[in-house]
């Protein structure tokens, strides 16, 4: 399976200026000041902390270990974080190999890679500080964990978009659907009730809808999916 966006290529390109400026050699100094037993030496800034942990920089597992354990540790520190974040993509990519990278759930890879990437960067902020000498394969576990229920959630949000995706086409209990869209649309679910009815029996396109609601194609297609699961459904 590949990936039709290349957004890792983006992250790597991204870094490869990042990973270079006078932040992060500020950076790699005190990295080098608050854990002088990790090897640091000579390294001038994140960028080459960063290449140094790849499997061919020369350096033992458990050296390379005790690099990431210091840089979760800092990870409080946002350009660190950012360089720990480049560390762990290779890992990021085999979690989404693991899932299938969604396949069933999510339509493109590069969705599921893009998800990862996001929680792997709220995890990062949730450990920062945190001295795990396993720190890599902590975090990557916690995002397998993380990761796999977000794809199990997006399953039941498509389960109740093909419902309704089917009702629209005629193949479900549109007249079932109607009466409870007509008693939603006069209580507090109003606005949602109104957007589904327009969706389903309007044939509006959700770009439209979303364009008139003022919102997001994605953030409204989502409220729509919970709105269904809660209150069309069973």
């Amino acid at each position: 399976m590949t990936l039709s966006h290349d957004y890792l290529g983006q992250l790597r390109e991204d870094w490869r200026w990042t990973g270079r400026t006078p932040d992060s050699r500020a950076a790699c100094e005190r990295l080098r000041e608050r854990h002088p037993d990790s090897g640091l030496d000579g390294l001038v800034d994140l960028a080459d902390v960063v290449r140094s942990l790849d499997a061919r920089g020369g350096r033992s597992v458990v050296q390379r270990a005790r690099v990431v354990q210091a840089l979760l540790v800092e990870a409080g520190d946002p350009t660190i974080r950012r360089a720990l974040l480049q560390t762990l993509l290779p890992g990021v990519v085999s979690v989404c190999r693991q899932l299938r990278f969604g396949q069933g759930i999510v339509d493109e890879p590069h969705e599921t890679v893009a998800t990862a990437v996001s929680l792997l960067e709220e995890l990062l902020v949730d450990w920062a500080g945190q001295s795990r000498p396993y720190a890599a394969p902590d975090l990557l576990s916690a995002l397998r964990g993380r990761l796999r229920r977000w794809l199990m959630k997006e399953k039941e949000m498509r389960t109740a978009h093909d419902v309704l995706e089917d009702v629209a086409t005629g193949d479900g209990d549109a007249t079932a659907l109607l009466t409870r869209l007509e008693g939603l649309r006069e209580g507090p679910h109003s606005r949602l009730a109104d957007l589904t009815y327009r969706c389903v029996f309007g044939g509006v396109a959700l770009r439209d809808l979303a364009r008139d609601d003022h919102s997001s194609v994605p953030t409204l297609r989502r409220e729509l999916q919970v709105f269904a699961l809660a209150h069309l459904l069973g």
